[in-house]
């Protein structure tokens, strides 16, 4: 799914007014019955709706929605700034229709404060829309800081107020904190990031009708991984395949201590498909991992830590799930980079050691997948002031160093060679745990090996690991979930891909 500008949205809307033909207001009210027939859906408990709506757009979606909320039963208020206020023309136009209806209270925001909010009453923030470039004035501040302290239900139009679309507002901006967003046929890069995305809630996307044709031919930086999307790259299995077809995969580490980083990063190899699957870790984890994955392979490269990557050629290589920082693995992963050329994973402690020195970054082979954690990403390329220049960063290194960056997140980044973004959508706050990187290492390696390209691997890799991740928090919870949990629902995931792929067939 792509994610456009703010401005491309305009765009998007003005296409489909100019192509399909629609005047403006039949689309606004198209948008508006979308949306009122979802919160009609969804609030059945919550009969009585206050509308707050601007001027604007976005406030004339708002006064729609009221209009046809009433018409479906619901107690409705709607509130403004200033009748007297200039209204765009749509807005305009559906505030007449408003007034004609005498069931519906048109009040200003200064009584908002003597309305009666009970527990039957859902409030919908339709104020201001994805045009929104500068901090909220006072009036609207007061406002919105007051509608936040109320524990009713909050449902923001497109974008909760007080938020843009493409990053964050400069200066200090009140924003309204929503219990569901419901954005209108697309993602915007503000649901994505942690700074903003903590407001939106539960963000629900509404099929809209606009064009088509204008969201195939525009172009953009931003994509969004859905599950289509994700199901679209995945190869299923060929019924007369043999191992050999599916690639060597071989994961580089554990030390004492922390041999439990390379089962965890081993058995999502396992589980994702490799054909054949090679661990190479210290001697004190020979007995772990030849009993706790019994399919995978052992190779010795030292005794409590390594210091020896003798590797073949033809395989796959993720690196980095508790290799430790011991000088002398150190010493040996250096020597090892500087002489190999071949796409490879680098996870954890092996970025931790290529970050010593920035010099260490031109050894990173080409086209090869690194994984890092916010922190880890700013010992490797610096500090930035928030995660949007961070991504900013993360996009212009993977250019330099022609490598795929996993820049892992709530919504996990993929940054591409050419500097593309890809946002996942799976996943939740169950994978804050210890061990869960090396589960996305693993599975990153797996596909790798089996011949997905740099790019494939990446989103369908992060996709998979949410997917699973989201499986196991529905039966263990976000609390309980482990990560090995994670590994074990791999197998469902499969299954439901492949269900698709035979469905579509």
């Amino acid at each position: 799914m792509k994610i456009f500008t703010a401005g491309q949205i305009r765009s998007w809307d003005q296409f489909t007014i100019s192509h399909e033909p629609i005047a403006s207001i039949q689309l606004m009210e198209r948008a508006s019955f979308t949306a009122a027939n979802w919160i009609s859906e969804h609030c059945k408990t919550h009969r009585k709706a206050a509308v707050l709506c601007g001027s604007g757009n976005n406030g004339g979606d708002g006064l729609a929605i009221a209009r046809m909320l009433y018409q479906k039963g619901f107690d409705v208020d709607v509130f403004v700034n200033d009748l007297k206020s200039k209204f765009s023309e749509d807005a305009a136009v559906n505030l007449k229709r408003l007034q004609e209806i005498s069931g519906i209270s048109v009040r200003n925001f200064n009584q908002t404060e003597h309305y009666s909010f009970d527990d039957k009453t859902i409030i919908i923030d339709a104020l201001f829309g994805t045009g929104l470039s500068r901090p909220l004035a006072d009036e609207y501040k007061e406002l919105i800081e007051w509608i936040n302290k109320k524990d009713n239900p909050k449902i923001a139009i497109d974008i909760p107020s007080g938020l843009s679309a493409d990053g964050l507002l400069d200066g200090d901006s009140m924003v309204l904190n929503a219990n569901y967003t419901l954005s209108f046929q697309c993602w915007k890069r503000s649901f994505l990031h942690p700074e903003t995305g903590k407001y939106m809630g539960k963000v629900i996307v509404l099929d809209i009708g606009l064009s088509e044709n204008y969201n195939e031919t525009t172009e953009t930086d931003y994509f969004a991984i859905d599950d289509p999307f994700a199901g679209s790259l995945f190869n299923p299995r060929n019924d007369f395949a043999h191992k050999g077809n599916y690639g060597k995969a071989v994961i580089v580490g554990g030390s004492y201590g922390k041999i439990g980083a390379a089962v965890l990063a081993t058995k999502s190899v396992l589980k994702t498909g490799a054909g054949l699957t090679f661990t190479l870790a210290p001697q004190c984890g020979y007995e772990v991992l030849q009993a706790t994955c019994p399919e995978a392979m052992f190779i010795e490269g030292g005794d409590r830590f390594i210091k020896c990557f003798d590797i073949d050629k033809g395989t796959i290589i993720g690196i980095g799930p508790g290799l430790g920082t011991h000088e002398e693995t150190q010493k040996g992963l250096l020597t090892f980079l500087k002489d190999y050329q071949s796409p490879l994973v680098l996870d954890a402690d092996a970025l931790n050691i290529i970050s010593e020195d920035q010099k260490n970054l031109q050894l990173i082979p080409k086209r090869s997948i690194i994984t890092p954690h916010p922190k880890e990403f700013e010992r490797l390329f610096g500090k930035t002031e928030n995660s949007f220049k961070r991504l900013e960063l993360a996009r212009e290194k993977a250019k330099e160093l022609s490598i795929y960056i996993v820049l892992k997140d709530h919504h996990t980044q993929v940054v591409t060679t050419e500097g593309n973004v890809y946002y996942n959508l799976t996943g939740n706050a169950g994978l804050a745990k210890g061990g869960s990187g090396d589960i996305l290492t693993g599975i990153l390696t797996s596909l790798l090996a089996q011949g997905y390209s740099g790019k494939d691997t990446c989103i369908l890799g992060v996709w998979l690991h949410g997917k699973a991740a989201d499986f196991a928090s529905e039966k263990h919870s976000k609390e309980s979930m482990l990560p090995t949990d994670v590994i074990d629902e791999l197998g469902n995931v499969f299954t439901e891909l492949n269900r698709k792929t035979e469905i579509s067939l």
